[in-house]
């Protein structure tokens, strides 16, 4: 029997260079989570790739590096678009919202984004990613409301 342990020490590897950034070392923690996704591919996964690329995305948001985070978003998005994975799709949308929202984006998207958060996550029954999304959104609107010009807006992750 095979039991396919490369693939969950390469997971294992990405999970921890996504903890390790929101424990503050953002440089070390996106490193690993680079290093998980190159040996992820060189194994032939492709599942859950794209969620993979969305905590490379938070990793790079907390580095205050939100263009190539946008950039890892967009390349999980179209992995999602090819092989139709949605257990984590919420998530993908509630960033698409608060990765724009950093860099003063256009309102409309950002907004759009963050109920088609929610409307997936009441989809799938998801109450714990539902309320992610709201909070997001809430925080989102309440930090709009007292923003003084174009700045844009840092929303929490969590």
């Amino acid at each position: 029997m095979r039991h396919h342990f490369a693939h969950y020490m390469v997971v294992g590897t990405i999970l921890r260079g996504w903890a390790r950034s929101f424990s503050g070392n953002t440089t070390e923690g996106i490193a690993w989570i680079e290093d998980g996704i190159r040996d992820f591919r060189a194994i032939g996964g492709i599942t859950g790739l794209a969620n993979d690329l969305r905590l490379k995305a938070e990793a790079l948001y907390l580095a205050d590096r939100i263009f190539e985070a946008l950039e890892a978003l967009r390349k999980a998005e179209a992995i999602l678009t090819r092989t139709g994975e949605g257990h984590w799709r919420a998530e993908h949308h509630r960033l698409h919202g608060v990765l724009p929202a950093a860099i003063g984006a256009d309102e409309t998207q950002i907004e759009a984004s963050f109920r088609e958060a929610i409307r997936i996550a009441k989809g799938q029954k998801s109450v714990s990613l539902e309320k992610r999304a709201e909070t997001t959104y809430a925080e989102y609107q309440r930090q709009k409301a007292s923003a003084s010009g174009g700045r844009g807006i840092r929303l929490p992750l969590c």
